[in-house]
């Protein structure tokens, strides 16, 4: 398997951002009660960490690294302490225009996603990915990869919840399991199982 696949597998499975590294639990349990719903918040998240975490990498490397502006006469520049505000302006840029799309062509997707969708601006895990990305030093493909990986990583952890909390819907949970309740339990089941894939050796 190539370096891209495994990095692909690693950050769609090992590091599994809300049940691994339990990043973006917020909408990740608010959002998981409809099936459509989930759907919906999955291929958001992978557009929008597929966009920003490539874009945040060309920002970073060319603009704000140590040494970044050495091309004019500015060897020493480092502004890499403006990473996270240039991050955050990138990946609140994103979520509008997803807004915008949803807005115009899927409006009743929109009207279900409420508050949530504009707190995809400050979604915790969408913000990680490009900060890993740049701790990590990955290049633009790899960041790409990285990007569509870890969104689809927390589509897959999402839908799968939404399923099993759809199916348990017509189950008779005692009252103190009900709603919140059982979906902490849940998450933290499926987070057992993630954590298996550390296991698994990628050749």
């Amino acid at each position: 398997m190539s370096d891209l696949g495994a990095l692909f597998i690693r950050s769609a499975y090992i590091e599994n951002m809300p049940l691994t590294l339990f990043l973006g639990l917020c909408t990740f349990l608010a959002l998981s009660r409809r099936p459509g719903t989930a759907v919906g918040l999955g291929v958001a998240v992978i557009a929008v960490m597929g966009v920003t975490v490539p874009l945040n990498h060309l920002l970073y490397t060319y603009l704000l690294a140590p040494g970044a502006w050495a091309w004019a006469g500015f060897p020493d520049l480092d502004l890499s302490y403006l990473r996270l505000l240039t991050f955050i302006g990138v990946v609140s840029a994103a979520v509008q225009l997803v807004e915008m799309v949803l807005d115009r062509s899927f409006p009743a997707l929109f009207a279900t996603f409420g508050v949530f969708l504009s707190l995809l601006a400050v979604h915790c895990a969408i913000l990680g990915g490009s900060l890993f990305m740049a701790d990590r030093s990955y290049n633009l493909a790899e960041s790409t990869v990285f990007g569509i990986g870890a969104g689809t990583g927390f589509a897959v952890a999402v839908i799968v919840l939404s399923a099993i909390r759809r199916r348990l819907a017509y189950a008779d949970l005692p009252a103190g399991l009900q709603g919140l309740g059982i979906a902490f339990i849940l998450t933290g089941m499926m987070s057992l199982g993630f954590a298996t894939f550390a296991q698994v050796a990628v050749p």
